[in-house]
């Protein structure tokens, strides 16, 4: 059963893992066991959405609140802890996100591999996405595939234009102690709908 994201992208990465930057390789190593979650802290240099991205994350907020943040903020600061659950091969990352002169938004989701080896972010109410990894300058990049409603254990895919827009992630090394992340949503019809970027490092015990 695997249980840790280092794990995951080790096996769905394969040889390609190799590329990955050492201290990226290193951070990846740190399983987080049951009951001993990791922790990260950081800040938020962009938070960023568009008209359509703004409405878009309103009528979302009841079903996967956070996960389409409807704002424009920038130096906040952001939790993130990395969490597993006893008898689950799922991997849960639970973000806060403490934004300048409104209450923090937290969001929850978690990832797994499907029985056909796919990387499987859900973030609320059975919406997911499918995602494709890959290793580029030593960098690690997530890019989506496709969104989908899960119901009674079928996915159910979401035509693209009914979705915020294709999904690109970006963990980018700074050194050993520190990363950035960076996020961007793009749609086909109108163009960059949400973006995200900060800066992090762990927080060990």
């Amino acid at each position: 059963m695997i249980a840790s994201e280092g794990e995951l992208f080790k096996k769905i990465l394969g040889p390609a893992w190799r590329g990955l930057h050492p201290d990226i390789q290193a951070r990846f190593d740190h399983n987080p066991m049951p009951g001993k979650p990791l922790h990260y802290t950081g800040r938020m240099t962009e938070l960023t959405c568009s008209g359509v991205g703004r409405v878009l994350g309103y009528l979302s907020m009841p079903l996967i609140q956070g996960a389409l943040m409807p704002f424009n903020d920038a130096d906040f600061p952001v939790d993130i802890e990395v969490y597993s659950k006893q008898g689950s091969a799922a991997i849960f990352k639970q973000r806060i996100y403490r934004l300048n002169g409104r209450k923090p938004v937290q969001f929850t989701s978690y990832m797994l591999e499907s029985a056909r080896g796919e990387v499987l972010e859900y973030v609320g109410m059975g919406m997911g996405m499918k995602l494709v990894l890959a290793v580029r300058d030593g960098n690690l990049h997530f890019e989506s595939d496709g969104y989908f409603w899960q119901v009674l254990g079928v996915r159910i895919p979401i035509p693209a234009w009914f979705t915020p827009g294709k999904t690109y992630l970006c963990h980018r090394n700074n050194d050993s102690a520190q990363f950035d992340i960076r996020i961007e949503i793009r749609h086909a019809l109108f163009g960059t709908t949400f973006t995200q970027a900060g800066v992090f490092r762990e927080v060990r015990a």
